[in-house]
């Protein structure tokens, strides 16, 4: 009983929250990760081995900083949940610039893929990039613990006719979608363990990297077009930034293919480093006889 009280007082806040001013709710989510990072935890922890690896050249200073910004962004990111699930079309539409090298609204597209990457922007913009296309896409997600918070997460990434598949049964029904024209949106910068993975090259660390846009681009065939979401300075909003389709992929070398993935991730991250998501284990699983990181 209390688990789900907690539950529904959590979304009746970010409910509130939605209502709100957007300077204020990112002001109160960047000051509450500031806050946070100051108390010792396991995902403070995460963020440091993270950038230690990626970046060794880095001054221990540097490092440091980047990791404390990069809190107030992850928990900001979280409490901007509130504007991305329950705000409407156009409070989004006021916040989200849309910096696209395509046309979304061509009705002419081929078979797509759409590359999200896991910065602290991504919700906003997998959320606003199928509002642009303005018709039916597909998204794929990776279902949450908790039922309740899941279906919600659900609707709210759905709202603008986006049709949700669970990565667990995406291939058959991505597919699908691909033979239907009907763009489809995922991503494959986390560790998944070796199920349809490989380990290629990623900051020069070896990063257990899903293969499978590959594998589903070849078997549309579909084009793959990378797209990030950015969060803005002084608490403007947000970026969507659209890429122009990667030319020449996949090739017949799904491990070279996720090569290219990683490499195209790096350049992106060294943009804005405090933005990528280094509170998750993106080395978790470690090849066969190497000692893991965490």
């Amino acid at each position: 009983m209390f688990k789900r009280l907690g539950i529904a007082l959590a979304i009746g806040f970010l409910r509130l929250l939605a209502v709100l001013p957007y300077g204020l709710v990112a002001r109160f989510g960047a000051a509450l990760g500031a806050l946070l990072y100051r108390i010792p935890s396991r995902r403070r922890t995460i963020v440091h081995t993270n950038l230690r690896l990626c970046f060794p050249e880095w001054p221990a200073a540097e490092r440091e900083r980047v990791a404390a910004l990069h809190f107030q962004h992850a928990i900001r990111s979280y409490v901007e949940r509130s504007v991305q699930w329950f705000g409407s079309a156009k409070k989004l539409e006021r916040l989200i610039e849309v910096d696209s090298e395509i046309d979304l609204k061509d009705p002419d597209m081929p078979p797509t893929i759409l590359l999200g990457f896991h910065f602290v922007g991504i919700e906003a913009g997998s959320i606003f990039i199928n509002h642009c296309i303005g018709r039916a896409c597909g998204a794929l997600y990776q279902p949450l613990s908790n039922p309740k918070i899941n279906q919600i997460a659900i609707e709210a990434r759905g709202r603008f006719n986006a049709e949700m598949v669970s990565r667990a049964d995406s291939a058959r029904v991505v597919l699908r979608m691909l033979r239907e024209r009907k763009p489809v949106m995922l991503g494959s910068d986390m560790d998944y363990g070796m199920r349809n993975s490989a380990f290629v090259p990623f900051f020069g660390v070896n990063a257990c990297t899903l293969t499978t846009v590959s594998r589903l681009a070849k078997a549309g065939p579909a084009q793959v077009i990378p797209f990030i979401g950015e969060v803005l300075p002084n608490y403007r909003g947000y970026r969507l930034k659209v890429f122009k389709p990667w030319e020449g992929y996949p090739t017949d070398d799904e491990v070279a293919d996720a090569r290219r993935m990683n490499a195209f991730l790096e350049e992106q991250v060294r943009k804005m480093p405090e933005q990528y998501y280094w509170v998750h284990k993106r080395f978790k699983t470690r090849p066969e006889g190497e000692a893991g990181f965490y």
